[in-house]
């Protein structure tokens, strides 16, 4: 039987929400083991003179723990 653990992150990007999960799972990877899924719970966008300058994502990355 695993056991897992689920760790809250934050990550932009100044592409798109899907880049900045992808950025945030990548960076999460070199530090967590073993990361079996994410989930999305909250998206903002920062904006500068009008236009969107950042996309952020906070989400929880839930990984197994090894034995």
């Amino acid at each position: 039987m695993a056991v897992a653990k689920v760790t809250e992150i934050t990550s932009s990007s100044a592409k798109s929400f899907d880049d900045a999960i992808k950025v945030g799972i990548d960076r999460a990877g070199k530090t967590l083991k073993n990361i079996q899924g994410a989930w999305v719970n909250e998206m903002k966008v920062e904006v500068k003179n009008g236009k969107i300058s950042e996309y952020r994502v906070n989400m929880k990355v839930t990984f197994v723990l090894q034995d």
